[in-house]
């Protein structure tokens, strides 16, 4: 490879991009992009709102969001000053693991000191704060109320996307580079399908869970309240619930239940407090008992964790790249999706200004990059499989072997703060997964936990107060 091939020239003009998608996975992308290339188009198909307002194509902004620090970290260094203007719009900085409450399938965790944090809010919120900071950038255009309609190119180069705007023009979109961000419905197969690209190999894990929704007036009122998350046990060989009460901005606590088939929630209102005293504790059933309301159930039910393992097509086309929900969706449960988005464009970014956009090789370069995130999502996932009839097959022995070894590192960590630590590390995404592999804490883990377990869960006295009295607001 000859060195114009590793290092990025400085013409008078760096190039064109288009971001397929203009969700947050797309608006991140562009923030990668704009110190890198002079003119960015971000093509949406939505109407996008002026602020924190719902978007059509994005029915699952009504259910929990949580963005672990490992992804915030990453917004912060795409788009600085993200976090203040969250925390400016009405979001929470929740310390971790003291400002969390959760029932983990083998058992409750310790609010130890802190080592992390999560940022809580409406998806609205969240998006609406990071797409102001990115249309605000140089060379930045949106282009919503538009569909792509195809990618112009052949198999072995993107050159950009033929797209219909809201009266039916139909026109090419030429680039340099083509980012597909657009989530859990991208069309990126049939498109590249359609260009020769040999198809990636794909993972589905379904274990048919449904999302229930509901805001609520917190009982707290504006006073700090700890996330509260009642996890399943996927170990169980049984359908799953799980609850969580998630306090977001304006005084609210937005709850959310899921279950897997078999034991799934509906938008009934009278069902939605009993499915919560369902669940393994009824802890979050109890808190909800009598806080008011503040709107309808919502439901949500296209949740199949699904992989597109794009990384590895050797013949990968140089000029377009992949990221967030368009290679890897997961059980929402798990609150990734929005961290490993970050973390992709902020790969994006790191490997465009050590090559330039032109660069041989440039898009398998990001696609790998982008990768690494992804695999600890998915692995983190990967216990889902054990669900009845997540797969068409039973897990392999390998995945039975690593879900000993999770349940191990999550049993050590209720009784363990090196352990818990390491395990926080690794869920919030802000160290790789090989920070379990550390001596010290492979010897922690074999060791065992070092404190019984806790019984209930581990709430204050006030905290207490709230889930056996709450009282309606008049």
């Amino acid at each position: 490879m000859s060195a114009s091939d590793e290092t990025p020239s400085e013409p008078s003009h760096r190039g064109r991009a288009v971001v397929i998608g203009g969700g947050l996975a797309g608006m991140l992308a562009a923030a990668a992009l704009s110190g890198s290339v002079d003119e960015i188009t971000v093509i949406e198909q939505d109407a996008l709102p002026a602020g924190p307002e719902p978007r059509r194509n994005l029915p699952q902004a009504r259910h929990a969001h949580i963005l672990w620090s490992g992804g915030a970290e990453a917004m912060e260094q795409l788009l600085p000053g993200v976090t203040r203007g969250w925390l400016a719009a009405g979001a929470h900085r929740i310390p971790l693991t003291s400002g969390m409450v959760a029932l983990s399938p083998q058992g409750w965790y310790r609010r130890w000191r802190d080592s992390h944090y999560l940022i809580s809010c409406g998806r609205d919120l969240l998006d609406a704060t990071v797409r102001d900071l990115v249309l605000a950038l140089p060379g930045v255009t949106l282009l919503d109320s538009t569909r792509v309609l195809s990618l112009e190119g052949d198999a072995s180069r993107v050159t950009g996307a033929r797209v219909r705007t809201a009266d039916g023009t139909e026109r090419v979109l030429q680039a340099d580079l083509a980012v597909d961000a657009s989530g859990r419905g991208t069309h990126t197969r049939q498109w590249l399908d359609a260009l020769g690209v040999p198809a990636a190999r794909e993972e589905v894990v379904d274990p048919g869970v449904v999302y229930a929704s509901r805001v609520f007036r917190s009982p707290a009122g504006d006073q700090p309240f700890p996330v509260v998350n009642v996890q399943a046990n996927p170990r169980m060989m049984e359908p799953g619930r799980t609850a969580v009460v998630l306090p977001i901005e304006a005084g609210q606590w937005l709850v959310t239940l899921s279950g897997t088939r078999g034991v799934r929630p509906t938008s009934a209102p009278d069902a939605f407090g009993p499915f919560a005293l369902q669940a393994r504790h009824p802890v979050v059933g109890d808190l909800i008992a009598d806080a008011e309301p503040l709107g309808e159930v919502a439901t949500f039910a296209n949740n199949a964790s699904r992989r597109h393992f794009f990384e590895k097509v050797k013949q990968w086309p140089e000029g377009y790249v992949a990221l967030g929900d368009s290679v890897a969706v997961y059980n929402p449960v798990y609150g990734h999706g929005m961290s490993v988005a970050a973390q992709g464009a902020l790969a994006l970014r790191e490997t465009l200004a050590a090559h330039g956009v032109t660069a041989r090789g440039l898009a398998r370069r990001v696609q790998l990059a982008v990768a690494r995130p992804v695999g600890t999502a998915w692995m983190l996932a990967g216990q889902d499989i054990f669900y009845p009839g997540a797969t068409a097959r039973r897990p392999r022995l390998t995945e039975r072997v690593l879900g000993r070894c999770v349940d191990r590192l999550m049993r050590t960590s209720t009784g363990s703060y090196t352990v818990a630590t390491a395990l926080t590390d690794v869920m919030t995404l802000s160290t790789p997964v090989t920070r379990l592999a550390r001596p010290r804490v492979l010897l922690a883990t074999l060791a065992g936990p070092r404190r019984p377990q806790l019984t209930d869960p581990p709430l204050t006295g006030r905290e207490l107060a709230l889930a056996k009295g709450a009282q309606k607001t008049p």
